[in-house]
């Protein structure tokens, strides 16, 4: 991991970004804004605002353990409560209150934060939860009582804080052998340097060590008590990280150079850009999935306002009759992420056919990294009837920076009926939702704990998803001769004049 030091008396707190569950790893404007799968960290809540359907003697009510994970929740009295749990640690994580009555499925909407949870009851015994903004449900199973350390004091101390941070990565991360790491070798070698007295820095250099041969930009460490803080993720090498001052060069370059000083016509605060080029073609650049209305970056405010911006750019006219679109460009370069339901919304407008975009599994045993839960197939639907809806060619310009949901999104196009082509170099290989957890002393981290795979069966976790045509992407060779040869080649593979 990369450590970042943040001053205590200003500046983002990336922490508190942190906390935020459910969405994919973004990158903003003074860091890393950690996005969550799960949730960590007791969450203070008041009363439920709306309680509906969901007190005693609802079927989601009662004590669930979540399929992968390490959750367990408690459903009563219009509350879901979570805890994290390892063999040696149960943490309380999440509160949210119910939303309304149960819908018509028995569905049972909870918020907590910026963030909402759908719990459905499928038999007797089982049930499913979704996390708004995530692709796939997950699975839940009844159980009789809470775990028995759940209703102890847990450890503290610098040698629990270790425990607990190994112990989780031991149990839920699902890529040391395809990452080449070790990581009972790493136990071995970090531990015996953790004491009583380890001071916060010295613990924070070591937990940050031993993660960093892992190359993934999903696994992040943030420590924020008011005397403390830091933070530290990884990244493969060789890559650039994908943060707002490499956003805004990049998008300066590309406005003075491949667009001859025409400024990107600008949507969802600036994260979206189109423009028309010579010939027919369109180019459209995406730089997140995440933060289209405001930096609190809650899913369904983003989702309605992709809509809107869909229905301003992917129109009538650029998709049928005389004037439609020749080919399109789709720039995600400089992507940090996101919401994965977002980059499937805008691949729904480039096809006339459902299709099978990727599929996704947790793993699902505390002692073999190779067993996973059941299957998620996640598939794009087109738009609805009427909604305009482009099927022709598309070229995807992608890079090392292109990250995440970036990711998923390349995979949706990549898939899609119509011809696509990927220009560029291989996408960082992250694709995981972000599996959130804290530590006793309450710094707060992030794993990759899930498995996409493409419709082949095939996963890119590290390598990344390889171009088609393999060119240099943003270089210092580049810069300096004024070249963007990515962008030029997608113009001469979709019939430049």
């Amino acid at each position: 991991m990369t450590p970042v030091t943040t001053p205590a008396d200003g500046g983002q707190d990336d922490g508190r970004r942190a906390a935020r569950p459910g969405r994919r790893s973004v990158l903003m404007a003074a860091g890393t804004a950690l996005a969550l799968s799960g949730t960590f960290g007791a969450t203070a809540v008041a009363a439920p605002r709306q309680r509906g359907a969901g007190g005693t003697g609802h079927p989601t009510d009662g004590l669930w353990r979540m399929d992968g994970y390490g959750m367990v929740l408690r459903i009563q009295d219009g509350v879901l409560r979570s805890w994290d749990t390892t063999a040696i640690s149960c943490r309380p994580a999440l509160n949210a209150p119910q939303q309304g009555a149960a819908g018509p499925d028995g569905a049972v909407r909870f918020e907590a934060d910026d963030m909402a949870f759908s719990v459905r009851p499928q038999a007797k015994d089982r049930a499913t939860l979704l996390v708004h903004g995530t692709a796939g449900d997950r699975d839940l199973r009844r159980i009789s009582a809470l775990p028995p350390h759940c209703g102890r004091p847990g450890a503290t101390g610098p040698v629990a804080d270790f425990d607990v941070f190994w112990q989780t990565f031991a149990e839920q991360y699902a890529f040391f052998q395809s990452r080449g790491v070790d990581w009972n070798r790493a136990r071995a070698t970090y531990r015996p340097r953790v004491t009583a007295r380890t001071g916060p820095a010295e613990l924070f250099d070591i937990l940050a060590e031993m993660t960093a041969p892992l190359q993934d930009s999903h696994v992040a460490l943030a420590a924020n008590s008011p005397d403390f803080q830091r933070f530290a993720d990884g990244i493969r090498s060789g890559t650039v990280a994908p943060d707002e001052a490499y956003e805004q060069k990049t998008r300066l370059f590309i406005e003075r150079r491949d667009l001859a000083g025409r400024p990107l016509e600008s949507h969802a605060q600036g994260v979206i850009g189109y423009a028309d080029l010579p010939g027919g073609l369109g180019y459209l650049r995406i730089s997140r999935f995440a933060g289209y209305v405001d930096n609190r970056g809650r899913y369904d405010d983003d989702a309605a306002e992709l809509e809107r911006v869909l229905d301003r750019i992917v129109t009538r006219a650029r998709t049928a009759g005389p004037g439609r679109w020749r080919g399109l460009i789709i720039d995600v370069r400089v992507n940090a992420g996101g919401y994965d339901p977002l980059g499937l919304a805008i691949a729904s407008r480039l096809t006339d056919r459902s299709y099978t975009a990727f599929t996704k599994q947790a793993r699902n045993d505390p002692r073999d990294e190779t067993r996973f839960t059941r299957r998620r197939t996640v598939r794009v639907q087109p738009a609805a009837p009427g909604t305009p809806r482009y099927d022709g060619p598309v070229a995807l310009l992608i890079s090392g920076a292109t990250v995440s949901a970036g990711e998923t999104f390349t995979h949706a196009v990549q898939e899609r009926p119509g011809l696509t082509t990927l220009i560029g170099e291989n996408t960082q290989g992250v694709f995981s939702d972000t599996l959130g957890r804290e530590l006793p002393n309450g710094w707060q981290f992030t794993l990759s704990n899930e498995r996409y795979t493409d419709p082949r069966g095939r996963s890119f976790e590290g390598p990344g998803i390889p171009a088609d045509i393999r060119t240099p992407v943003f270089t210092d060779q580049e810069f300096a001769a004024d070249r963007d040869t990515a962008f030029d080649r997608a113009r001469q593979i979709l019939g430049r004049p």
